[in-house]
C-alpha cells in the first residue's frame, strides 16, 4: 500500500469514527468535541515525548504526578508552553473512561488546569481558553450526566482507536487528520464551513503566491485567518528555518479562532512560533506594531461582501490604512478594506494573496476610487480569475489579487484560469490539482502573455479603461463557435436542393403513373 493510499484508508477511518461518536447531532454541531479530543491526544503524547527524550526506562504516563519534580514543571512550560500532570494525560483518562461516573467534571478539571499552567508565562495567551469549546456540559453530550459521560467516553475511545502516533512524523500525520475533519465538516457545513476554511487546493496556490520568490520570509500574516489553514500552506513552501518570526493571524469568530491555534500546536508549532489573536480585524486591528518592518507574505481569504461599520464611523477614514485611498470600503461590501488593511501591513520586499469576489474590480464609486488608488499607487501585480465552485458554500468564480511594493515595472498581468484546463470536475465541487497550480504559479512567474489566458499590460491601458481591473476586460476569451466555411456550405445546400428537386420530380412521376 502506496503512502497515499495509507493516508486516504486513514481518512475513511477517521470520517467514520467522527460520524459514529456524534450519533444523531448534526456533525457540524459536533465538531469541537471530535477536534478537541484529537487535540487533546495530541498535547499529550507530544508532551509525553518531550519528557521522556527518546530514553526507554521512563514512562511518564506510569508516574505519579506528585513525583515530577517543580523545576521540570517549570522547564515544560517554558519550553512547550503549558504543563499537563501523568493522571491528566489522554491516555489515562481515556483508560478508565467507561467507567468513570464523572468524567465529564474531571475532564473539565483537566483542562482548566493545563490551561492554568501556563497563567503568568509569555505563553499564556497562546494557551488560554483553548478548550472554552469543548464544553462538558453540553446538552449535545447527552441530556443527563450519565448521557454527557457515555458520549464523551464514545468520542475518548473513538480519538484513541486512531491509527496515529507522535513518535512518527513527528506528529505530521495528527495535523493531517486535524485538516481532514476540518475540511469534511467544512465540505458538509455549506456556507457556514467555506467562512473558516479554505480548500486545500486554492490555499495552495495563496501560498505559493504570497512567497513567490522569496528565499526567506521575516513572518506571514493572515488578517482573516479561519482555522490557520492558509498560513499552514504557506509554512509547507518556505522552510521552516526561513521563517524568521513565525506565524501572525486575527480571527473575529472565538471557535474559529481557537480552531486555528489548535491547528498551530497539531502541527507542531511551538507557542512562541505563532500569535494568533481573537478580534475584528478590520476595526480593531492587532499586530499594528510590526507594521513598520511589515510582512512579508499575507495570504488571506476574507469574508465576501462583509457589512462593516465605513462611514458610519468617521475615525475610520483617517486611519492609516484607509485614509491613502481617500475613501472607504462602502458599509455592505467591506471586501477592498481588507484588501487596504493587507496592503499597509505588507513589507517593501513583501508580496500579498488575497481571494476577492469579483465585482470589486469593475464596480464604480468608492471601490473604483479605490482601485485608482491602487493602480496610480502601482502595487497591483496581477489579478488572476478562478474556476467557478472551488469553494465550499458558493458557486462563485473567485479572483485573487496579488498586491507586492516592489513592482520591477508598472505594468499589471490577468490570467484567467476559468477554463476547463484549469480545474477537474468533482462530485460537489471543482478542484485544482497540483499541475493545475504549477500552470497558474508558471504563468504568474514568467508575465509572459498566452492567447486567451494570459495578458500582461501597461498601467496606461488599465487608467484608460476608468481602473476596470476584471481579467475579462483585457483576457479576450476563447471562441468556441463552430467555424463554419461558407464556400463548403454552400456547395452542400446546392447539393441537396438538387436531390429534392430530383426527389420531386421521381415523385411527379410516380403520382402520374398512378393516374394514368
Amino acid at each position: 500500500m502506496t503512502n497515499q493510499q495509507q493516508r486516504e484508508a486513514l481518512h475513511r477511518k477517521i470520517w467514520a469514527i467522527a460520524n459514529d461518536v456524534r450519533g444523531a447531532v448534526d456533525g457540524w454541531d459536533f465538531k469541537q468535541f471530535v477536534l478537541g479530543a484529537l487535540f487533546y491526544r495530541f498535547i499529550s503524547e507530544n508532551f509525553t515525548a518531550y519528557i521522556e527524550a527518546g530514553d526507554e526506562s521512563v514512562d511518564y504516563a506510569a508516574m505519579s504526578d506528585g513525583a515530577i519534580p517543580d523545576a521540570v514543571k517549570a522547564d515544560a512550560i517554558k519550553t512547550k508552553g503549558y504543563f499537563i500532570g501523568p493522571s491528566q494525560l489522554f491516555a489515562n483518562v481515556v483508560a478508565n473512561a467507561n467507567s468513570n461516573e464523572s468524567l465529564n467534571t474531571d475532564l473539565a478539571a483537566i483542562f482548566k488546569e493545563i490551561e492554568g499552567s501556563a497563567n503568568g508565562h509569555p505563553s499564556e495567551e497562546d494557551i488560554k481558553g483553548l478548550f472554552s469549546d469543548f464544553d462538558t456540559t453540553s446538552n449535545r453530550l447527552g441530556s443527563t450526566v450519565k448521557d454527557k459521560n457515555a458520549r464523551l467516553a464514545k468520542v475518548l475511545n473513538g480519538v484513541a482507536s486512531l491509527p496515529l502516533r507522535f513518535e512518527e512524523n513527528h506528529g505530521d500525520l495528527f495535523g493531517d487528520a486535524y485538516e481532514f475533519l476540518i475540511s469534511n465538516y467544512a465540505a458538509n457545513a455549506g456556507k457556514s464551513g467555506g467562512e473558516f476554511f479554505t480548500p486545500q487546493h486554492v490555499s495552495k496556490l495563496i501560498a505559493q503566491l504570497a512567497v513567490h520568490g522569496q528565499s526567506s520570509v521575516n513572518k506571514i500574516y493572515d488578517p482573516a485567518a479561519g482555522s490557520g489553514s492558509l498560513l499552514l500552506q504557506a509554512r509547507k513552501h518556505v522552510s521552516d528555518h526561513l521563517i524568521e518570526e513565525g506565524y501572525f493571524g486575527q480571527e473575529i469568530n472565538y471557535t474559529t479562532y481557537n480552531l486555528a491555534r489548535m491547528n498551530m500546536f497539531l502541527h507542531d508549532i511551538n507557542y512562541d512560533k505563532f500569535n494568533i489573536q481573537n478580534g475584528n480585524t478590520l476595526e480593531e486591528p492587532h499586530f499594528l506594531e510590526h507594521v513598520s518592518r511589515g510582512f512579508d507574505a499575507i495570504v488571506s481569504n476574507p469574508p465576501y461582501s462583509a457589512r462593516w461599520k465605513g462611514d458610519e464611523d468617521p475615525t475610520l477614514i483617517n486611519d492609516d490604512r484607509f485614509a491613502p485611498a481617500g475613501v472607504l470600503a462602502p458599509k455592505s461590501k467591506a471586501d477592498f478594506a481588507f484588501v487596504l488593511h493587507a496592503l499597509h501591513y505588507l513589507s517593501g520586499k513583501g508580496r500579498a494573496a488575497i481571494v476577492c469576489f469579483p465585482g470589486i474590480f469593475y464596480r464604480g464609486g468608492a471601490e473604483q476610487k479605490i482601485r485608482k488608488y491602487l493602480v496610480d499607487s502601482n502595487v497591483v501585480e496581477s489579478v488572476i480569475a478562478l474556476a467557478p465552485n472551488l469553494f465550499f458554500g458558493t458557486t462563485i468564480a473567485v479572483n485573487i489579487l496579488v498586491l507586492a511594493k516592489n513592482k520591477p515595472d508598472t505594468r499589471v498581468q490577468f490570467i484567467d484560469a476559468t477554463g476547463e484546463e484549469f480545474f477537474d470536475k468533482k462530485t460537489n465541487t471543482n478542484e485544482m490539482s497540483d499541475e493545475h497550480v504549477a500552470r497558474i504559479l508558471a504563468l504568474f512567474a514568467s508575465k509572459e502573455n498566452e492567447p486567451h489566458i494570459a495578458e500582461t499590460v501597461d498601467q496606461q491601458k488599465v487608467i484608460d479603461a476608468d481602473y476596470n481591473l476584471s481579467v475579462s476586460a483585457y483576457v479576450e476569451p476563447k471562441d468556441t463557435r463552430e467555424v463554419v466555411n461558407i464556400t463548403q456550405l454552400n456547395a452542400e445546400l446546392k447539393t441537396t436542393v438538387e436531390k429534392i428537386h430530383k426527389l420531386r420530380s421521381d415523385i411527379d412521376a410516380i403520382v402520374a403513373e398512378i393516374e394514368a
